[in-house]
């Protein structure tokens, strides 16, 4: 196939290339070319502002393009009806956050999605994300109606993560030593890049028309069984001690980005235990947590030491956590 990704070279899209090049397809990469312009050398890459700069794209035809880094409907609505007579088919990756952030467990995608305004300002923030991603949602199936591919991905993982989300504990679990973590039962979900990568180009190599949400593993997994398939993975000696939601509030640690994933129980059940089973019968698969763990590890070793990391707990508050767990 020919198959325009719009983005990638950060994270999901980066995996996206990489899937697409190893099964023989052609990549041509549509995008601003300031996120590491080098790591596609040998593959076809278009520079502009998908705000801007559509008309580079006239005159070409794919077979279907990949949209990695739509956030406002009216930005998505400019690409849709550039490419409207250049490709047949449209994929998106959306959002987990398009539903409402408490709700029932294991939502499925017929689950109510959160209201999308188009009067509302495009700024995204955290509680914009959802909304706008919504109305790209709505955008990409109007103009592609019967072609369309959306993708509602949950927190994902593996080499390259920008966020530190995930990798904060594969690096805090190879420090070793004592260490704080969340309550050992909170239930969490994660789906490694390479699997949603893998997954998304299958669907869009069959002209899927569906929506899916994707995220991991098949079976609960909980907090405490995480780090341990971490610590063993790595060969760690490291002690998670873990305390409660309470502790953690008192002491004022922040959710999911200061102490990375920790939310509180009741959110955690809403929002850690989407059904994913319409991807899983589709063909989604998982590699091994140790996998993950191992290479998400190999490669933070050739990150700078001084990166800004947005999830992140603090060396010094973080022993400040563990002396008053202690106490």
């Amino acid at each position: 196939m020919d198959i325009l990704i719009i983005g990638g070279t950060i994270f999901l899209g980066r995996a996206l290339v990489e899937a697409a090049a190893a099964q023989g397809h052609r990549v041509t990469l549509f995008n601003r070319g300031r996120s590491d312009p080098a790591a596609f050398p040998e593959i076809e890459t278009i520079i502009g502002d998908r705000e801007r700069d559509l008309d580079l794209l006239k005159g070409r035809r794919w077979d279907a393009v990949i949209d990695t880094c739509g956030y406002a409907p009216r930005s998505v609505e400019l690409s849709t009806e550039a490419l409207k007579g250049a490709v047949e088919h449209y994929t998106f990756i959306s959002t987990l956050s398009v539903y409402p952030l408490q709700g029932a467990a294991k939502r499925d995608e017929e689950s109510e999605v959160l209201p999308y305004d188009s009067a509302m300002p495009e700024e995204v923030n955290g509680s914009s994300y959802g909304p706008l991603k919504v109305g790209c949602e709505q955008e990409v199936q109007r103009a592609y109606p019967g072609r369309a591919l959306i993708i509602r991905a949950g927190l994902i993982a593996g080499p390259h993560d920008p966020t530190n989300r995930f990798t904060y504990w594969v690096t805090r679990t190879a420090k070793g030593g004592d260490a704080i973590a969340p309550p050992v039962d909170q239930p969490l979900q994660f789906v490694d890049a390479r699997d949603i990568a893998e997954f998304t180009l299958r669907r869009t190599e069959s002209m899927t028309d569906e929506i899916y949400n994707v995220t991991g593993p098949a079976q609960r997994l909980s907090f405490g069984e995480f780090l341990a398939g971490a610590k063993e993975a790595l060969g760690s000696d490291v002690r998670f001690r873990h305390v409660s939601d309470a502790f953690l509030q008192e002491q004022q640690v922040g959710e999911f980005m200061e102490l990375p994933l920790w939310v509180n129980q009741e959110l955690a059940e809403s929002f850690m235990t989407f059904d994913c089973t319409k991807a899983w019968r589709a063909g989604l698969r998982f590699r091994h947590l140790e996998t993950t763990v191992i290479d998400t590890y190999e490669w933070s070793k050739s990150t700078p030491e001084d990166i800004t990391k947005p999830a992140d707990l603090a060396p010094g508050k973080e022993q400040a956590l563990l002396a008053a767990s202690a106490g």
